[in-house]
């Protein structure tokens, strides 16, 4: 039979206690600036972080390191591209990875103004991704570009760039074209609409991925020491293409340690959490993966970056 008066106690005043009054939110106030709102968040778990990436994202702009930006293709459907151009405008992105699909609903943005299909209904009489000018525009630039010594981003934006298209301001891919950001894209073979299309060209798109996957490569070297890298709603193909291109530079002789990584998804992965957060940054650096749908996560943390700046 236990004896439970001989139970031994301590002060909690001599104990650890990992949450401080002083790291309380504030209350809401009316009329708060968006600064005021950033500092009255509680400095505690996600908050916390949220801010820790917004000071990564500024010190590495201040110190010229990279920036890399991977998105699934959802955060352009989410109407963010404005918020993206003005990263770009800002000179905080230095480096832009995309899925096959994002420059589709880059592109119709441009020459629409709008995209998403309902995928459900078309599919039922098999119209899904048959838009005639998505595909044409694309594998043509693809085409043109990489037969000139071009990856898939830049002869995307440069054909943008040079087009008449009524919308093209809200192109991520002309404007990173515009102010000279590499935009690298990576694509699986028929994951993409515009695969399905007889102008499709699967050696010249394999061709122009790859020297993509090489620029990428290049810019890795310059997240040593301070840079950041952050991914938007990639839970496949950008976190393992991330995973081998930072192989390849350090093979290739490059330091690549000391940074900052950050993963922002609406649920969480396996991929991301392995190839984004923990094993980039196991020689140095500090990884993050924070949880929130990209329409309200990505302005939040664009607002905390200019606001830094």
């Amino acid at each position: 039979m236990i004896n439970i008066q001989k139970v031994k106690t301590y002060s909690i005043k001599s104990r650890l206690s990992k949450v401080k009054q002083q790291d309380f939110g504030q209350a809401p106030a009316k009329g708060k600036s968006f600064n005021s709102f950033l500092n009255s968040l509680p400095n505690i778990l996600k908050a916390k972080e949220i801010r820790a990436v917004a000071y990564a994202a500024v010190k590495a702009k201040k110190t010229r390191k990279s920036v890399i930006f991977m998105a699934g293709a959802h955060v352009i459907k989410c109407g963010l591209n404005p918020v993206l151009i003005e990263l770009l405008k800002k000179k905080v992105i230095t480096c832009i990875c995309l899925n096959g699909a994002g420059i589709i609903h880059d592109f119709e943005l441009a020459f629409q103004g709008k995209t998403s299909e309902d995928v459900a209904e078309n599919l039922k009489t098999g119209k899904f991704g048959m838009g005639r000018e998505t595909a044409e525009f694309i594998n043509e630039a693809v085409k043109d570009g990489v037969r000139e010594g071009l990856g898939l981003g830049v002869s995307i934006g440069k054909k943008i760039s040079e087009s008449k298209l009524k919308y093209k301001n809200l192109s991520l891919l002309y404007n990173a074209y515009k102010y000279k950001v590499p935009v690298c894209v990576f694509v699986a073979i028929g994951t993409d609409i515009i695969h399905q299309h007889p102008s499709f060209d699967a050696g010249l798109t394999g061709e122009g991925s790859l020297r993509d996957f090489y620029l990428l490569t290049e810019n890795i070297g310059a997240l040593n020491n301070g840079g950041l890298v952050l991914n938007f709603g990639s839970a496949v193909v950008l976190p393992e293409v991330f995973l081998k291109a930072l192989n390849l530079s350090r093979n290739l002789g490059s330091k690549v340690k000391d940074f900052t990584t950050a993963n922002f998804d609406m649920i969480y992965h396996y991929r991301p959490s392995k190839h984004v957060c923990m094993r980039p940054v196991l020689s140095g650096g500090k990884g993050y993966y924070i949880i929130g749908h990209h329409e309200i996560m990505l302005p939040l943390l664009a607002q905390a970056i200019i606001e830094k700046l």
